[in-house]
């Protein structure tokens, strides 16, 4: 019974205030030690009822240990200033966009969902000796590197040697193959 007494005890003895947000909140902490580790215990006591959400970012971010020292009311307050700046940002370029739709000087982009890419062909037809109806050159749409060699260099012959293993999977047998000398 003493153990809880004194806990209790400690626990209103040993806090310190830390800071109070515009909203009321009033933040705590207290230090203590348990099996010989010092920790520090941080918390929030909420004015009226308990909502989580009214606790700004800030002091959140010090809550979670993520900041060292507490905000200060001078950063608190330059920080509001700096949100509404960028709300009154926000919406005079809303303005700016809505009144240059209705003078039409902008058009309205209206995703359908899908996604056009480029006409394949004008854009193959840019490049000379590639028109559809010449037939002296007859291009793959394979990679170079995927091509065969006779289509890579004219000039390969067929009866030239790879130094590349061939065969079929079935008769693959592994460690037979060895690298040319």
């Amino acid at each position: 019974m003493s153990k809880i007494f004194s806990r209790i005890a400690g626990f209103f003895s040993s806090r310190s205030v830390a800071g109070v947000d515009k909203s009321g909140n009033r933040y705590f902490t207290r230090v203590e030690e348990i099996d010989g580790i010092t920790k520090e215990k941080r918390w929030v006591v909420f004015k009226g009822e308990q909502d989580p959400t009214s606790v700004p970012v800030e002091w959140i971010c010090w809550l979670n240990g993520q900041r060292k020292r507490p905000p200060t009311l001078e950063e608190m307050t330059e920080l509001e200033a700096r949100r509404e700046r960028v709300r009154l940002n926000v919406a005079r370029l809303k303005e700016e966009e809505d009144r240059k739709l209705k003078d039409g000087s902008v058009r309205k982009v209206v995703g359908t969902g899908k996604v056009g890419g480029p006409d394949l062909k004008s854009f193959i037809q840019q490049f000379p000796g590639s028109s559809e109806g010449e037939e002296g050159r007859e291009a793959s749409d394979a990679p170079e590197d995927l091509r065969k060699p006779e289509e890579q260099n004219p000039d390969f012959s067929a009866s030239e040697e790879s130094s590349e293993p061939s065969g079929s999977g079935a008769a693959f047998k592994p460690g037979t193959w060895q690298p040319p000398a």
